[in-house]
């Protein structure tokens, strides 16, 4: 098939030519039968929203940030300064207003209680964002194939885990992307439409259908997380879970803006779902900095809405990117903005990819068919959590498609689902399981993969820049790793870091014989506004101290959650450790959130 206009890289995957089992890809069906599948009155009217309001040339979108809270101040002064609010969050303190003025943000910014603002994108808002189309419903088409052995799932073992289990459906996976396939044979079975949303343009659509996909990536995606175990097709890593779609791409150009990202992080928290999928990158900056007065406020507004999923129980998963690009050494962007005309411009560390490089979110890097990095994936020493396959030359990731279809699809987008189906099986064994403890199991749990001869890889084979902690395990998920008793020790009661303090978190470790192990795991979450201050210690039972990390004084991100390696064989496993963190400056102070130890 012709590969599409978009730019590549934001999809998270580089598509190769897709494998469509029968005739190929169906088109949109007209609005009419559109109706009539989704179970709405007939007639092009009903696939649009009742009331269409018009929008003036030059409008685009903005976020404006303000106090989590109650935002009708801040909502108030929108109209008086030229603008109009398209959606608000007042959990967040994040309200999406659309402006044809020029001096829009600038007048925003004098607003008393407003923190930042910044425009969303460098285009127009689209007409159909005040009266969106619904999506078609393809034709389906009945497949012959039976389910075979994927080299993908027998990477991580998925085969395996199915044998002991396939998750349960009471956890619920959301699927951020372009829709999904609801009425698929392979998705069908597992596929919750009642939260299932459409999220483009930043508001909520919850018309029957709007979250049907508008390309063909997020079904791929939804396949590779949860295809039913059901004799056709295909099976997906977890496929006992139940799916959810939350369309936030914006038909015709399947562009992720922050607004809608930000609405698909809202509706995963508000609906309970345990993990989410991020196979893409917030248009239209590949990296947000932080002294752009716009970036900024795209950075501030998604990591509220992220953080806000997170605290109401739902763990988010993301791919890496397609660029072979080092996130831990940035220095050029050349891509953005990718929704008008792109510019080249020098940018640091301190820019960020998001959602993949927000606090608290596992950042996944994809696999070929082997211990090796895909040769597209993005990488970094401490940014890349873990692995999966994902999918280079000869081997494609194989998974669902629009009408039924099967095909091949290669990318940073298509590990990331597994890990996401992963995460859903450590949920349907722990369901009290937070967020964090999830993140850090993934990490624990992952086969430890060595760098190949290549420069670019730095670090251990437990912890390095290609794989982070390594490839993905769904049988240790389902079967003896994950917390046990004398096996997983943690602590989730919170101690306080202040300013130029040093504080110890304890861990009794009881029921271990011998001494504890070369690759001793710890777990660390810390919550911190400047982790740069921070120095990260484990203590022995016997007072012998090991560095985990002394973090870059110029680091100015938030929080510490990683997963570390220890060599302990000296050490008698039983008794008291103690994870040591010393704050060495002023300002800025944060809590020992939860950590644990794997033996």
């Amino acid at each position: 098939m012709t590969t599409p206009r978009i730019p590549q890289r934001r999809l998270r995957r580089s598509l190769l030519p897709v494998a469509a089992v029968g005739a190929a890809l169906a088109l949109a069906t007209p609005a009419g039968a559109a109706d009539a599948d989704t179970g709405l009155p007939p007639g092009p009217a009903a696939a649009r929203a009742a009331a269409p309001a018009q929008i003036a040339a030059g409008t685009r979108s903005y976020l404006v940030i303000t106090a989590p809270g109650d935002t009708s101040a801040v909502r108030n002064a929108v109209a008086g300064k030229g603008g109009s609010v398209f959606a608000h969050y007042d959990a967040i303190g994040v309200v999406v207003a659309h402006s044809s003025s020029a001096g829009f943000a600038t007048a925003m910014r004098s607003v008393a209680g407003v923190q930042k603002v910044g425009a969303t994108r460098t285009s127009d808002v689209p007409a159909d964002a005040y009266s969106p189309t619904l999506p078609g419903a393809p034709g389906q088409s009945p497949t012959s194939l039976t389910e075979t052995a994927r080299w993908d799932m027998t990477r991580i073992n998925a085969d395996k885990a199915w044998a002991v289990s396939t998750g349960s459906p009471s956890v619920k996976v959301g699927v951020l992307d372009t829709g999904v396939d609801d009425r698929h044979q392979d998705i069908a079975p597992n596929f919750d439409a009642a939260d299932s949303v459409s999220c483009a343009y930043g508001k909520a659509d919850t018309r029957a259908g709007a979250w049907r996909d508008v390309g063909t990536h997020g079904t791929h995606v939804a396949g590779t997380i949860a295809a039913a175990k059901n004799g056709k097709g295909v099976v997906g890593v977890a496929p006992g879970v139940t799916l959810a779609s939350v369309r936030i791409a914006e038909p015709g150009t399947s562009m992720f803006f922050a607004e809608n990202t930000i609405c698909g992080f809202m509706w995963a928290g508000d609906r309970g779902f345990d993990v989410t999928n991020n196979s893409y990158y917030t248009d239209p900056w590949m990296f947000n900095c932080p002294d752009d007065p716009d970036q900024a406020a795209i950075i501030e507004g998604v990591r509220r809405a992220q953080e806000y999923a997170e605290g109401k129980g739902s763990l988010q998963v993301a791919a890496a990117g397609n660029s072979n690009y080092d996130l831990a050494n940035k220095r050029t962007d050349s891509s953005s903005p990718n929704d008008s005309t792109p510019v080249n411009r020098t940018i640091t560390n301190a820019c960020v990819d998001i959602p993949t490089e927000l606090p608290g979110v596992v950042t996944v890097g994809a696999m070929g068919n082997g211990n090796i990095k895909a040769s597209y994936s993005n990488f970094g020493r401490d940014v890349i959590d873990v692995a999966a396959p994902g999918g280079d030359g000869a081997y494609g990731v194989y998974s669902t498609l629009p009408g039924g279809k099967y095909g091949n699809m290669n990318g940073t987008s298509m590990a990331s689902p597994h890990v996401a189906g992963v995460a859903a099986l450590l949920k349907s064994a722990d369901p009290a399981a937070t967020p964090a403890e999830l993140r850090a199991r993934l990490g624990t749990q992952a086969t430890d993969t060595a760098c190949p001869s290549d420069s670019r890889c730095t670090g251990t084979t437990a912890k390095n820049a290609f794989f982070g902690d390594g490839q993905v395990d769904a049988l240790k998920a389902v079967g003896g790793t994950a917390p046990q008793p004398g096996r997983y020790f943690d602590n989730a009661t919170d101690v306080a870091v202040a300013d130029n303090a040093t504080v110890e978190s304890p861990i009794t470790v009881t029921g271990v014989p011998g001494n504890a192990p070369a690759a001793l795991k710890v777990g660390v979450d810390v919550k911190h506004t400047y982790r740069g201050d921070l120095v990260l210690s484990l203590v022995a039972p016997d007072g012998s101290v090991y560095s985990l990390e002394d973090l870059a004084d110029g680091d100015s991100g938030d929080d510490v959650v990683k997963s570390y390696t220890v060599d302990a064989s000296s050490e008698t496993a039983s008794g008291t450790w103690k994870l040591r963190v010393r704050d060495i400056a002023t300002q800025d102070t944060g809590r020992i959130d939860t950590w644990n130890l794997t033996f």
